[in-house]
């Protein structure tokens, strides 16, 4: 056989068996027995070995796994994997509609696209090969999981193109087909094991297998969505997804461009039955403003960008009657009332409970015990009342009134005003909270302490052995008390006790965040740990100081005063420093070129024909300059590009603020 016609029988053998693999898994309805695929397999494998030089870089038989990993090591995103705001009404997408609008004017496109109910993944490709894949994790940083992602069969592990850059990386969501979800199921039911409520929680269990081999048993598919790189190769993000089809990458074909909501809103209103055609499952819409520079314009919130919203179509309902209504007191001192449910099945599920929320809630809904309620998952995730039943209520039926002191400690519940939740000012005496804050200083985005739990954390506040976050440090020396505690050897407090120890050396950021201050999540604490260097001069800063940090606003301001401003606070404090823990931000080294923008700020807005943003941010940063997140009395100069949006202009010129060119930045410079 010549070369010629060796290669040709290769290609056929790839061609064939992908299409043996998309009829098994993904229609279910295979058209080969198991035993001649594996033969074909076979086969296309030795002939691979042979003549290696005709070998496809993504034959079916790279997909079989074979790597072991005991954990997954854990990688920093290089960008930002941020989550999308969501929405299940018209009203909150105009509302969208209009904020772009008045910032961008009426010069725009947008993108929809399907919003797959999946796991999110990031690919990182240099010289056209696959290198990583990372979870999304929290954003910042996910688990690398490449050798699981290596078998999912439409993942390209090399590219045939010269058109891609030397380093980039692409996004999509990994999905498990509903006739594969369910054959899987079957055979975990017929071997006794639990079977997965649904095929995302099948997909996303499966990427987290130890064993790739056994992944690669488990048929995934992945559709991509989003292409990052340094520097950007495309005006819009339509065009962008057109090319990386040419790269070789599975995008969704249903995507479209639209020009005006109305077009929105059908393409909406189309999906939201068609959806249930689809071999996979989609909870709802997501809508992309197309322009780079426009996007780029709009910006992000320390969560989402402000470019994208998706849409979710309304969860499935059910009826079912209302038992009791019970309090819940949160870490914080948030006083949330459940709603216990007669047990109804809803998505796959067995739900007995659901939040009401806040006392606004139970109003809104005028909510009698006995009640005959509606109750959805929200976001298909967290069961909630909806409606009552009026036409079921029994005559004699008594209304849900919410209570005036907390169900815990009995201490008078207050509520600030324009906030809508009661809270429990009891923070130091209320068990709930004293528990809630001890497991908050632990968890795993804070000081990550290994060998402890919540339930050992509740089992040692029982026992008397913890009441404060600082008694932590206090354990090694109740060594007898702990041997006394069932399930807790020595190995176990061994460990523990090396994971306090530890824990000391956690940064700054990592500690302000443990202590649980309101409002004050990991991105927060960060920007103060970093905007005070010090947990000294954040407890005397002023509001007004505070809210100069980039995205502190007035009630986070408050909120950190107020927390400072109790001597049982600054008392542990004290203790925590005591023991060791990190109390001041490390140090970045900036190397300035030179200091002529100090005492400066500015804010970039627009495009810029021969910069882009990082370099103009990079040139103020390096001579000393401070760039700012908004417009404000406090900003020295507003450097304005082409495009740049009419709302952010106005309101520079309303405030003074000069407007000054790339240019004109370069000659502040000589």
């Amino acid at each position: 056989m010549s070369k010629s016609a060796i290669k040709d029988t290769m290609d056929a053998l790839v061609i064939e068996l992908n299409q043996h693999t998309y009829n098994y898994y993904v229609l279910a309805m295979p058209t080969i027995a198991d035993y001649e695929f594996d033969k074909k397999l076979e086969a296309l494998a030795k002939l691979e070995k042979e003549y290696p030089e005709f070998a496809d870089p993504d034959s079916p038989t790279l997909k079989v796994g074979g790597d072991i990993t005991k954990t997954f090591k854990t990688v920093n995103h290089k960008w930002p994997m941020l989550s999308l705001g969501n929405t299940y009404n018209e009203q909150d997408l105009r509302d969208f509609d209009d904020r772009v609008r008045k910032a961008l004017g009426d010069n725009f496109e947008y993108v929809c696209e399907l919003k797959f109910d999946g796991l999110s993944i990031s690919l990182t490709y240099e010289h056209n090969k696959l290198v990583r894949a990372v979870t999304r994790g929290d954003g910042r940083k996910g688990d690398d999981v490449t050798s699981n992602v290596k078998t999912i069969n439409n993942i390209p592990h090399h590219l045939r193109t010269n058109a891609a850059p030397e380093l980039f990386e692409i996004r999509g969501e990994i999905l498990m087909h509903r006739a594969a979800f369910e054959k899987l199921n079957r055979e975990r039911e017929e071997i006794g094991e639990i079977t997965y409520a649904n095929p995302r929680n099948f997909a996303a269990g499966t990427v987290k297998m130890q064993d790739s081999r056994e992944v690669a048993k488990r048929p995934l598919d992945c559709f991509l969505y989003a292409l990052n790189t340094d520097k950007t190769l495309f005006k819009t993000h339509w065009e962008s997804l057109q090319t990386l089809i040419t790269w070789g990458f599975h995008i969704s074909e249903h995507n479209i461009l639209a020009s005006s909501m109305d077009e929105v809103f059908a393409f909406i209103k189309h999906w939201e039955n068609e959806r249930y055609k689809l071999s996979y499952d989609i909870d709802g819409i997501v809508i992309k403003v197309n322009s780079y520079s426009q996007q780029q314009e709009l910006g992000f919130t320390s969560k989402s960008p402000r470019w994208a919203i998706s849409y979710k179509y309304k969860a499935q309902e059910v009826e079912t009657v209302l038992e009791k209504v019970t309090y819940q007191v949160g870490r914080t001192g948030a006083v949330t009332p459940v709603a216990n449910l007669k047990p109804v099945q809803l998505a796959g599920t067995t739900v007995k409970r659901a939040t009401l929320h806040n006392a606004n809630e139970i109003e809104r809904l005028d909510l009698h015990l006995g009640d005959t309620v509606f109750v959805e998952k929200g976001g298909e995730i967290i069961p909630k009342i909806i409606n009552v039943n009026l036409e079921k209520r029994k005559t004699d039926a008594l209304p849900v009134i919410y209570p005036l002191t907390c169900p815990e400690c009995n201490t008078n519940l207050i509520r600030k005003e324009g906030e809508v939740a009661f809270y429990c000012p009891n923070d130091e005496g209320c068990p709930p909270q004293i528990v809630g804050k001890i497991q908050h200083f632990i968890s795993r985005k804070a000081m990550n302490i290994d060998g402890l739990g919540d339930e050992t954390i509740e089992t040692f506040y029982q026992r008397g052995l913890i009441r404060h976050i600082s008694d932590l440090y206090t354990l090694k020396n109740q060594a007898e008390a702990l041997k006394t505690i069932d399930r807790f050897g020595e190995k176990s407090i061994e460990n523990m006790l090396k994971g306090i120890e530890l824990s000391k050396q956690m940064p700054f950021e990592k500690v302000l965040f443990g202590l649980g201050i309101r409002y004050v999540g990991e991105t927060v604490a960060r920007k103060l740990a970093y905007g005070t260097g010090s947990i000294d001069r954040l407890a005397t800063a002023t509001v007004e100081e505070l809210t100069t940090i980039d995205e502190i606003g007035q009630r986070i301001a408050e909120s950190i005063r107020e927390y400072f401003s109790k001597p049982e606070h600054l008392h542990q404090i004290e203790r925590l420093k005591a023991y060791g823990l990190q109390f001041m931000a490390k140090e970045i080294a900036i190397t300035l070129e030179s200091d002529k923008l100090t005492g400066k700020t500015f804010v970039i807005s627009g495009v810029f024909e021969q910069f882009n943003r990082e370099d103009l941010k990079e040139l103020i940063e390096s001579n000393g300059g401070k760039l700012l997140s908004s417009i404000s009395a406090k900003l020295g100069y507003l450097v304005a590009g082409d495009n740049m949006g009419p709302a952010k202009l106005e309101k520079a010129k309303k405030l003074n603020i000069p407007l000054i060119s790339a240019d004109d930045l370069l000659e502040m410079l000589k």
